[in-house]
């Protein structure tokens, strides 16, 4: 499956048995020797009565992570068409909590990605207070970043054109700077107007992928927080486009986007 590019192979852990590890992740994420993909996805069974599923995201380096909103639509899509439940509004448990997702007009998906998290050390990340900005010492320059965790850590930096911005030099330094105790997904952010943007996301474990959902998310939040945007912003990115809105502290986010699938298979591990 695919959401504006960002791929995934997407496994169903409910109605057979299925065990992840990391190096099961990585070959299955290879592009050459597996089925490729930016992330695998699992599908499990919740912990808890109230939630309606368990959802697992694992990087093509064999890690394990938090969040991913492009896949949240994707599994969305997954659990209605396998037929696995006949709901239009599902709460699905993380290991960073719970996301609502909603399912929408013309293949389109909504998901509720919850509060952000705005203290330092709760995304993780390195600083004395917490600020709508930070300076970050990257490569013998000094970055202004925004830090956000949307259930994973993102660092957005502005830049004037998403073209010649140098995500391939900047990003691995970025997501492994010591700031970033867990690493980070470093987002490069065009500002077009108060209600759109440009974006492209370097993520953590990954690279550079066409759409990043939670990195999206964290974009209009490091925006509005430092005065740069609206409650509603398109993002544009490398895959197309995202409806993001953010109506302040305290408040959730909120992404609509729509969700692919290229193709199903078996596959024997």
């Amino acid at each position: 499956m695919h959401g504006l590019g960002n791929d995934f192979v997407v496994i169903d852990a409910v109605t057979q048995p299925f065990a992840m590890c990391s190096n099961k992740a990585r070959k299955l994420a290879d592009r050459h020797f597996g089925v490729g993909c930016d992330q695998i996805l699992l599908v499990e069974p919740p912990s808890q009565p109230e939630m309606d599923f368990r959802y697992r995201i694992f990087n093509a380096d064999g890690s394990e992570v938090e969040q991913c909103g492009n896949g949240a639509r994707c599994f969305a899509k997954f659990v209605r068409d396998r037929k696995l439940t006949g709901k239009q509004h599902l709460k699905v448990e993380t290991c960073k909590g719970t996301i609502e997702l909603h399912c929408e007009a013309n293949n389109h998906y909504r998901v509720d990605m919850g509060v952000p998290e705005l203290e330092p050390q709760h995304i993780p990340f390195r600083a004395d207070s917490r600020a709508n900005s930070y300076s970050l010492p990257v490569a013998g320059r000094q970055l202004t970043i925004g830090a956000v965790s949307m259930g994973n850590p993102h660092a957005v930096c502005v830049v004037d054109d998403i073209q010649s911005a140098p995500v391939e030099e900047l990003g691995p330094l970025i997501e492994n700077h010591e700031q970033f105790p867990q690493r980070v997904n470093a987002g490069f952010m065009e500002v077009v107007s108060r209600n759109e943007i440009n974006l492209r996301v370097y993520e953590r474990g990954a690279g550079e992928t066409l759409a990043c959902g939670s990195g999206a998310c964290a974009a209009v939040v490091a925006g509005c927080l430092q005065g740069l945007l609206d409650a509603q912003v398109t993002v544009n990115l490398p895959g197309g486009s995202l409806q993001i809105q953010w109506q302040g502290e305290g408040q959730s986010v909120t992404m609509t986007g729509p969700a692919s699938t290229v193709y199903q298979g078996r596959i024997r591990i």
